[in-house]
């Protein structure tokens, strides 16, 4: 019998590429999205689809308690369409509720389950200024202002939640500027990129290590090194989804 995975944010960029690639691994994969309309995409893709919100936090529970998965695989962001500077404002708060609010949502549904695995989504930009390329233990920029201080308080929120809830093995994926298909680029852009295909494969070998802590997933670059990632997940930045990545 495979092991099954809840992944929530199943239709975003890197869910929809990491479907195939827990298939093709051999689990059962349920694709959370509040879309009714990106269901057959998602049966398409090999996932179980699950209409969900996760700021209802009784029917998350309730799902996930009937889905019983080992594992919950927590992609979820909210993000614009296009990165225009009105809707990044809307996004970093949308961004930071996700992360504070959504992931407490989803820790609690996960630990009701009986789920003994989260891996999680943040991001490898929030690091306090200091020595780079900054490694995992470097500290966050928790003193920022503005709107970069709300992402780094829901980065924070996120991952205090992910590594210390007693009875959860969690894993944090600090994953660089997206680019690819199905994000804002199509070339690498920023600081620390990396692209959409070895972001999902990022999340494929933190579940088939068991690794838990805190990886930065990024290209090379000099702002965040990725040797940790390298070393202890075998992961390559290189690698492109054999499935492909959709527009």
């Amino acid at each position: 019998m495979s092991e099954t995975i809840f992944l929530a944010g199943a239709t975003g960029a890197i869910g929809t590429v990491l479907i195939p690639l827990l298939r093709d691994a051999g689990y059962t994969v349920y694709g959370g999205t509040r879309r009714q309309a990106r269901a057959d995409a998602l049966r398409e893709l090999g996932a179980i689809p699950v209409m969900i919100d996760v700021f209802d936090a009784d029917a998350l529970k309730s799902e996930l308690i009937r889905i019983a998965p080992s594992v919950v695989i927590h992609q979820l962001t909210d993000l614009p369409r296009l990165p225009d500077l009105q809707a990044l404002a809307q996004a970093a708060v949308g961004n930071a509720r996700v992360r504070s609010e959504g992931t407490r949502n989803l820790v609690a549904a996960a630990l009701a389950a009986g789920a003994a695995r989260l891996i999680a989504q943040s991001i490898a930009w929030a690091y306090a200024p200091g020595d780079a390329p900054y490694p995992e233990e470097h500290p966050l920029d928790i003193d920022a202002d503005g709107l970069r201080r709300i992402s780094v308080d829901g980065v924070v929120a996120l991952e205090t939640q992910v590594l210390q809830t007693p009875g959860l093995n969690g894993t944090v994926l600090r994953y660089g500027q997206l680019y690819g298909p199905g994000t804002w680029a199509g070339e690498p852009q920023g600081s620390s990129p990396v692209h959409v295909a070895a972001a999902a494969q990022a999340a494929l070998l933190a579940l088939q290590n068991n690794a838990s802590g805190v990886f930065n997933i990024t290209e090379d670059n000099t702002a965040a090194s990725n040797q940790k990632a390298r070393r202890t997940l075998g992961w390559n930045p290189a690698f492109r989804s054999p499935y492909g990545v959709r527009s």
